[in-house]
């Protein structure tokens, strides 16, 4: 993407009623406005608030607010020119129950307070295979602590991903750990049956890239338990 198209769009975020761009001294500070308050604040309603970390262009969050208009959703990526798209999509198409937040994924637990998510949605991440990279994989134990503090009890994180070494990962880390507990794995969803509907049904553009090369698409979701 050209450095034009970029500022172009950084320009227009600010104009987009659904784009958040806290900076990082308002988030470390804890003096984010939405924090514990984004249904009364932003959404305006009561119901469950589901986010997508690292999500690129929005694409999933679009569909899945599209999907289930009883349910707030927030996509969450530190690349505000790639999330543009999305925010662009939700506005264009009167979606009122989609938020953009910019901002790293470190940081999550200052965006959002104790027990104010209902559940988590993680795409097709960097697999950081190589072992000094793990402390940057979103599924590391560091990571999941972080989601923990904001999850309700019993809160889903689910994981789509084209990596199967990433899926054996997460796998490890159920079986590893006394407060995650398995609801449904699939090394290949579309091979196999079972895999639920908004699993299916979504497809971002990297996704469908991975099928044209006879990838196999992995998901796994899991409870958090308190």
């Amino acid at each position: 993407m050209g450095s034009k198209n970029k500022l172009k769009r950084f320009k227009e975020n600010l104009t987009f009623k659904n784009v958040i761009q806290p900076s990082r001294e308002i988030l470390v500070d804890n003096n984010f406005e939405y924090k514990g308050k984004w249904n009364n604040l932003f959404f305006k309603n009561n119901n469950p608030i589901i986010i997508e970390l690292g999500c690129g262009k929005g694409e999933y969050s679009i569909e899945l607010a599209k999907l289930n208009p009883e349910k707030n959703f927030i996509g969450i990526d530190i690349k505000g020119a790639r999330f543009w798209r999305g925010a662009k999509t939700a506005i264009d198409e009167g979606l009122n129950n989609i938020a953009f937040v910019r901002s790293q994924i470190e940081l999550i637990d200052k965006i959002f307070s104790k027990d104010e998510v209902s559940e988590i949605w993680i795409t097709f991440p960097d697999p950081q295979i190589k072992f000094k990279r793990e402390k940057h994989r979103l599924i590391n134990l560091k990571f999941i602590n972080l989601y923990k503090n904001i999850l309700v009890p019993n809160g889903i994180i689910n994981l789509k991903t084209d990596s199967e070494f990433l899926h054996g990962y997460m796998l490890g880390l159920i079986n590893s750990t006394n407060f995650l507990e398995l609801i449904y794995s699939n090394h290949d969803i579309y091979n196999n049956s079972g895999a639920p509907d908004d699993v299916l049904s979504i497809q971002t553009f990297y996704e469908l890239k991975f099928l044209k090369q006879k990838k196999p698409i992995t998901f796994i979701n899991f409870k958090v338990l308190k």
